[in-house]
C-alpha cells in the first residue's frame, strides 16, 4: 500500500542537518511497515532490529554507548554487514531497549553518517520514564492513520485520487456521487493499515469491524501493560467515555460526564497519557482567533477525538448499513462521526484549534493558521448549510478566507469556500 509518508522519510534522508529519526504514532498505524517499505525503496540493504523479539539486543546498550560494538552486534543479529553509505538501520521497539533513546544521542554526535530510524509503541510515555531524553539530537516524524486520498489509492481508485491531488473543482463536482460513496465506506473502514488490508483481501466488512474490534482491545490491554496500576481506571473511563462526549451537541471534554464530581486534577493525567500514546487527539479552544493561535490557547478548555474514524465506528458498534445506504447516511451519531473525520484529515498537516463567543452562542469547530492568517472551518454532516456560528465569527473578525466542509458540491464565493467533506484535504 502506497504512504505519503514515504515522501517525508525521503526527505529527512536527502536532508544536510539529518540526525537519528523517531516515527511517532499510536500503535498499529504502520510504522514499521512504512519504515521497511522506506528501506526497500531507498537503500541497498535494511538492517532490522526489535527490541521486543530479540533478548540479546534489548541489553545493547546498557554496557556503553560504543557505536563500532553496537554496529557489529547489529550485524551478528541479523547477519547483514551494515555501510553506513547504502544501509538503513530500524530499531523497532525501541522503548524495550535499555537506554535505547538515549544511545540515539551517540549515534548523532559520535557516527552521523549511519541512517538510523527508531519506532515503538508509546514512546510518547516511554520518553517520561528513566533515562534522559537526547533533546535537540533527533528528529521527529509523526504516522497517522491512513487519510482518505491514501484510502483511495490503496482500493484502486488512483483516478480520483488524481483528482484531488489535483484541485480540479471541475472533475470534483462531476463525480462528486463517486466520492460520496467511497467516503461512506471510509467512514466504517476508517485509516489503520491493517483494517484497509483486510478489506482489500475480503471485501468483507464484517471481518473489518473484528480486526478493529482486536485493536481496540490491544489498546485497552496496553493500559495495564504500559501506565501506572493507578492509573488505569481512570484510564478506561476517559477512553470508555470519549464516545459520549462526541456524541453531545457541546463537544466540549466534561470530567463531570466522566463521573459525579468528576474534576480536572483527578483525569488530567490520563488524558495526558492518552493523548502522549497518540490513542486520542486534543483540540485546544482559542479566546480569539489571533496570530499566533498558541497565544490565545485557553488550555482548559478543549475536545478530544479518537485516532481513527473507522475505530470510532467501532466503539458505537455501528452497522455498516447505516453508513452506506445512502439515504440514512450519518443519521445517527452524525456529527461526531464528521467532526472526528474532519480532524483526522486536517491534523495530519495543520495543528488545529476551536472558538466559541463569550457566550457560548456560537462556535467554530476549527481554526487553523495558515501564515499570518487565521481560517476558520465549519463542519456540517450532512447539506444543511445554515452557518449561524460561521457567520457570526465573520462578522466579528472579517477573515479574508472562510471554509465550509459539507456534502454540498464544491463552490467558491468571494472569501468563502465550500468544499466537500471528501475534499476536506484541499484546505489551505
Amino acid at each position: 500500500m502506497e504512504r505519503t509518508f514515504l515522501i517525508e522519510l525521503n526527505e529527512w534522508k536527502n536532508s544536510k542537518r539529518r540526525k537519528p529519526l523517531i516515527i511517532q504514532g499510536a500503535r498499529q498505524v504502520g510504522k514499521t511497515f512504512a519504515a521497511k517499505e522506506f528501506g526497500k525503496k531507498y537503500f541497498e540493504n535494511t538492517v532490522y532490529i526489535n527490541f521486543e523479539q530479540s533478548e540479546l539486543m534489548k541489553d545493547v546498550f546498557k554496557q556503553d554507548y560504543n557505536i563500532e560494538r553496537i554496529i557489529t552486534a547489529c550485524e551478528i543479529e541479523t547477519g547483514i554487514t551494515i555501510n553506513a553509505k547504502n544501509t538503513l538501520l530500524i530499531f523497532d521497539e525501541i522503548q524495550e531497549a535499555e537506554r535505547g533513546l538515549t544511545a540515539l544521542k551517540y549515534f548523532f554526535e559520535n557516527a552521523p553518517q549511519y541512517y538510523v530510524i527508531a519506532a515503538g509503541s508509546l514512546l510518547g510515555v516511554a520518553m517520561q520514564k528513566k533515562h534522559s531524553f537526547p533533546v535537540g539530537k533527533i528528529d521527529f516524524l509523526k504516522l497517522h492513520p491512513f487519510s482518505f486520498y491514501e484510502f483511495l489509492i490503496s482500493i484502486n481508485q488512483k483516478k480520483l485520487a488524481e483528482i484531488l491531488e489535483k484541485n480540479d473543482a471541475k472533475q470534483i463536482n462531476t463525480f462528486h456521487d463517486y466520492f460520496t460513496q467511497y467516503l461512506r465506506l471510509y467512514y466504517f473502514v476508517g485509516g489503520m493499515p491493517e483494517a484497509i488490508v483486510t478489506y482489500i483481501n475480503t471485501n468483507d466488512l464484517n471481518e473489518v469491524r473484528k480486526v478493529q474490534k482486536n485493536i481496540l482491545l490491544g489498546y485497552e490491554l496496553d493500559f495495564s501493560k504500559y501506565a501506572p496500576p493507578s492509573l488505569v481506571p481512570r484510564l478506561r473511563l476517559v477512553w470508555n467515555n470519549i464516545l459520549n462526549q462526541l456524541a453531545k451537541e457541546n463537544k466540549k471534554f466534561v470530567y463531570n460526564q466522566l463521573k459525579v464530581g468528576g474534576r480536572a486534577k483527578e483525569f488530567d493525567l490520563a488524558i495526558c497519557w492518552l493523548t502522549d500514546a497518540g490513542l486520542l487527539n486534543k483540540v485546544i479552544h482559542v479566546t480569539k482567533p489571533t496570530a499566533p493561535l498558541s497565544a490565545y490557547a485557553d488550555f482548559d478548555t478543549f475536545k478530544l477525538y479518537a485516532l481513527d474514524v473507522g475505530l470510532l465506528g467501532a466503539m458505537a458498534n455501528l452497522d455498516a448499513k447505516i453508513l452506506l445506504n445512502k439515504n440514512t447516511i450519518l443519521t445517527e451519531f452524525k456529527g461526531a462521526l464528521t467532526e472526528q473525520y474532519v480532524n483526522q484529515q486536517l491534523r495530519m498537516t495543520k495543528e488545529l484549534y476551536y472558538w466559541t463567543n463569550d457566550k457560548a452562542t456560537a462556535e467554530v469547530d476549527f481554526v487553523i493558521q495558515h501564515g499570518d492568517e487565521i481560517y476558520p472551518v465549519e463542519v456540517k454532516a450532512e447539506e444543511n448549510l445554515q452557518s449561524k456560528s460561521l457567520k457570526v465569527y465573520a462578522e466579528k473578525y472579517k477573515p479574508k478566507k472562510v471554509f465550509r466542509v459539507s456534502l454540498s458540491a464544491y463552490r467558491k464565493e468571494k472569501t468563502f469556500t465550500n468544499l466537500p467533506l471528501f475534499a476536506v484535504n484541499l484546505l489551505a
